[in-house]
């Protein structure tokens, strides 16, 4: 079963009446619903898609809640964490009852209440994107113009939250519909169907949506975020020049990016590397990752970067010296990710949380190359990174030194984001030899989560359970 909060019928009214409140109250920010209940004498005839605020209202929702809780939350219970501490970028310092010691140890189970929470949020926020799509393409009040942008942003929400899904879980339902009763009963979907559908959604996005962003935050996508996910969908396919040709897309569009030299920009909100970015919940607060892994004293509250992670960066590599922490008692020596430095509120938000950003192009683009044959243009992207690293150009010559030198580059450039280097190691079929003997209770079976043991009780189409749990 595909658990959402409430049925179809209360969850709409309920949903109703909480744009209501925020327009009445004059909130236009990100901030979450407040949850109530549909007064019987009032806003009978209110509906969501009525006018472009209350559908705009609907969809900054979903991002404030992918922003607070779920997959891609900057606190401890979102991927950036759960996922650094499941591979190797990050050692847990918690307390055994500390849900993120189970990721760290490498033993979930399924009864672990943070996969759980990681399926159920997500397809909630994946059923409100469905809501919103359908509500646009049943609006006679939208604009056509609107309706695009509406349904071109919520195709990419859709499409983002199930690639993260099917790279955490595997088979999974690809869900298209707000139906309760078709979707209390869905069948898992083999993954490789589960891309296609993907990639539908990704392709449709980049045609609904414009060149230009609805703001200048860039908050709320334009035509090239899905263009960018599209080319790590394709990279992770294998699918060479379809990648290359994505990533190319958003790389050549030079008046919206700029790849800077200055390693200390690439993290503020008004960055031109930015693709897309969350906007923290108020203003003056930044973000929830400088909150999770930023520590001041010894030994550390929750989590430390690694030190084979640390030890592996060349000594005069910037993103060793800028992107990473240092703090010691005197004796011991520990380290945190360093990416985002406002820990406190600041007189306006200075930092956003980035979710797609340029350099990662350079290095899909760069793998994609050198996968077919293209050393030299590999190799042109590979040393952008570097070269704003403050390291020479790479030695690689070969193809295969060249496809090694990306995967160390990926895992020095994305690291503690959105569990690319769990991603990286399983995709290149690399995870079990790096992670067994380093990760005591690594196995092989771990590449997968196991499915959450109640939504296989409630609906038994899901079954069955993943292999090794």
């Amino acid at each position: 079963m595909i658990t959402i909060s409430t049925q179809n019928s209360y969850t709409s009214r309920r949903f109703v009446m909480s744009l209501f409140l925020i327009l009445t109250m004059g909130i236009h920010s990100c901030d979450s619903f407040v949850e109530v209940d549909l007064p019987k004498a009032q806003l009978t005839n209110v509906t969501v898609f009525e006018d472009v605020a209350t559908a705009n209202a609907a969809l900054l929702d979903i991002y404030a809640k992918i922003r607070d809780k779920g997959l891609l939350t900057g606190t401890p219970y979102g991927l950036s964490n759960q996922l650094g501490n499941y591979a190797d970028e990050i050692i847990s310092y918690g307390a055994p009852a500390d849900p993120t010691l189970d990721f760290y140890t490498n033993s979930l189970l399924p009864s672990n209440t943070a996969v759980l929470d990681f399926w159920s949020t997500t397809y909630n926020q994946i059923y409100e994107a469905n809501a919103v799509i359908e509500g646009v393409q049943a609006s006679t009040a939208l604009t056509p113009e609107d309706k695009n942008r509406l349904k071109g942003e919520a195709f990419f929400i859709r499409a983002l939250l199930h690639f993260y899904l099917t790279n955490l879980f595997g088979d999974i339902p690809y869900i298209t519909t707000t139906d309760y009763k078709t979707n209390s009963s869905v069948s898992r979907m083999p993954t490789d169907e589960v891309y296609e559908h993907i990639i539908a959604d990704l392709e449709a996005s980049t045609n609904l949506l414009s060149a230009e962003y609805p703001n200048s935050d860039r908050i709320r996508p334009n035509k090239y975020v899905p263009k960018a996910l599209l080319a790590r969908v394709f990279l992770y396919k294998g699918k060479w020049a379809e990648a290359a040709n994505a990533a190319s897309a958003v790389l050549n569009n030079t008046s919206l990016y700029v790849f800077g030299n200055d390693i200390d920009t690439v993290f503020l909100k008004e960055s031109k590397e930015t693709i897309w970015q969350l906007m923290p919940a108020t203003a003056g607060k930044n973000t929830d990752e400088a909150n999770t892994f930023i520590f001041f004293s010894g030994p550390p509250p929750l989590v430390a970067l690694s030190e084979d992670l640390v030890n592996s960066f060349d000594s005069n590599d910037l993103r060793k010296t800028h992107w990473i922490g240092e703090v010691t008692d005197g004796t011991n020596t520990w380290h945190h990710p360093y990416k985002y430095k406002e820990f406190n509120f600041t007189a306006s938000s200075v930092e956003y949380s980035i979710v797609l950003r340029l350099a990662e192009q350079y290095l899909i683009r760069a793998e994609a190359r050198a996968q077919q044959g293209d050393l030299i243009g590999a190799k042109e992207d590979l040393n952008k990174t570097r070269q704003r690293a403050g390291l020479g150009e790479t030695a690689a010559v070969t193809q295969q030194q060249i496809i090694s030198a990306i995967g160390q580059e990926r895992r020095w450039e994305l690291f503690t984001e959105y569990g690319h280097r769990f991603f990286d190691l399983k995709r290149s079929g690399t995870i079990n030899n790096t992670l067994t003997g380093v990760k005591l209770g690594w196995d092989s079976t771990d590449v997968l989560f196991p499915l959450p043991q109640s939504e296989l009780s409630v609906n038994p189409n899901l079954r069955p359970q993943n292999p090794g749990y």
